[in-house]
């Protein structure tokens, strides 16, 4: 199930990543070609609206933003200032990391559980209530975006997903650090997907096991465990 969800995360955060670089790369070419005055090209251009990519880019960012961050704290990759930390016996240490720990989960805990109340309250109550076929008296429909007129509920329920996903995280951390007394780290330098590239050993040209070429008497022969013998 948590490599369910490791992999969920990682595919949300790279979608919308990508998706939000390529509508505003198309959103830009749109505005340059539709400057040539090239007559049926222009026209063309012109009668595609592209008003709601800047808005629609701003929302997906946000919600990489909040996923990536929880994506951050389950890879180690968030910036700290441990100096004072790190000085310390490791008993000490440890607890005031397990206490870092703890307060970041219950922060963002009770930031999901605000922004959960809140998006209940902004239209998702309104929305569950229709779906279901109640009665709406007394219940505000809650307002849209302006250019992409969604509902902003649907929006802003990225804090109590993102903010549970971020407290879980922190918990996760704080308990394998129990365990096992190791905190996620992350080589900087290290693209993921990519292994640690073995040089092979170049061929000697010399070294050929023949009696018509010089022998390398410093090298192995390539696939022989034996030294050259010397014979030239």
């Amino acid at each position: 199930m948590n490599k369910i969800l490791n992999h969920l995360e990682e595919w949300l955060v790279s979608f919308l990543m990508g998706g939000a670089t390529l509508v505003i790369f198309i959103a830009v070419i749109h505005r340059y070609l539709s400057g040539i005055p090239i007559a049926a090209v222009q026209d063309l251009l012109l009668s595609l609206n592209f008003g709601w990519a800047q808005e629609l880019c701003i929302i997906m960012f946000v919600w990489m933003a909040k996923f990536g961050a929880a994506y951050g704290v389950r890879t180690g990759i968030h910036v700290g200032v441990d100096v004072v930390i790190n000085k310390m016996k490791d008993q000490h240490r440890a607890k005031f990391i397990i206490f870092g720990m703890l307060a970041g989960a219950f922060f963002t805990g009770t930031i999901a559980v605000l922004g959960g109340n809140f998006v209940w309250e902004n239209g998702a109550h309104h929305a569950f209530l229709q779906a279901l076929g109640s009665p709406l008296d007394g219940v505000p429909e809650g307002p849209t975006t302006p250019d992409l007129e969604w509902p902003t509920w649907v929006v802003y329920s990225v804090i109590p997903l993102g903010s549970s996903l971020m407290s879980f995280r922190f918990l996760q951390v704080a308990w394998n650090f129990i365990k096992t007394g190791e905190l996620p780290t992350h080589e900087h330098g290290h693209v993921e997907g990519m292994d640690d590239v073995v040089i092979p050993v170049e061929a000697n040209g010399y070294n050929l096991d023949d009696n018509l070429h010089p022998q390398d008497l410093k090298h192995k022969l390539l696939g022989s465990s034996s030294q050259g013998s010397g014979k030239s």
